[in-house]
């Protein structure tokens, strides 16, 4: 199928990660939401890692929607935390995204963390975003790739883009959160990014070929 007429799903709900994915990928391909094909059923998350979450997402609605379906699993890693909030990200603070304003989560999320890590000193804040994405048919596993960015955790919400922990989360060489800095500038530093980065060339020479 040519490049220009194929579909692929982005199997999530989340518009900040649906407008990265389509603005780093290409116009070429048509992005379609999980709203868009009504993939109504949610996949539990519940593997032990990143990757195996991005996995089991991809392959499921694949499944269910009949397309290529990319998925991703990212979240946040606190080394003075033992590697939390880590594959929990989303539900750190115990509720559901969508049981809630998702705005209201993850500021209940980032105090939780800013909680826990009171009177940790700056050099013991290290910490990651990790993404894991994977590409599906409804028969296979098609690529995965997977993307870091490494920062510290203020001690308080700094900015206001971005969404998830980007308010707390710092990064060192530009003196700013991730909250503070433009899409553009998110885009080209992000775990997303690099990992979206990695498998654009990847997915080019897949759709050539397919």
């Amino acid at each position: 199928m040519p490049q220009e007429n194929r579909r692929i799903l982005v199997a999530t709900t989340n518009p900040g990660k649906i407008a990265e994915i389509r603005a780093m990928l290409g116009a070429e391909t048509r992005w379609l939401s999980l709203g868009e094909v009504g993939a109504a059923d949610e996949i539990a998350e519940d593997g032990a890692t990143f990757a195996e979450n991005a996995r089991k997402k991809a392959l499921g609605y694949a499944r269910a929607a009949g397309l290529w379906t990319i998925a991703d699993d990212s979240g946040l890693i606190v080394d003075a935390l033992d590697g939390a909030p880590g594959v929990k990200s989303a539900r750190f603070s115990g509720a559901r995204p969508d049981d809630h304003d998702r705005r209201l989560i993850d500021r209940r999320n980032m105090a939780k963390v800013l909680c826990l890590l009171n009177g940790v000193p700056k050099e013991r804040r290290t910490a990651r975003f990790v993404c894991c994405l994977c590409l599906a048919d409804p028969e296979k596993v098609l690529l995965e790739t997977e993307g870091t960015l490494e920062g510290l955790i203020s001690d308080t919400e700094i900015g206001e883009n971005g969404f998830g922990y980007d308010p707390i989360f710092f990064v060192p060489h530009l003196k700013k959160t991730v909250a503070q800095l433009t899409c553009e500038e998110k885009n080209a530093i992000s775990h997303r990014g690099n990992a979206i980065r990695k498998l654009k060339g990847l997915l080019d020479e897949l759709l050539r070929a397919s």
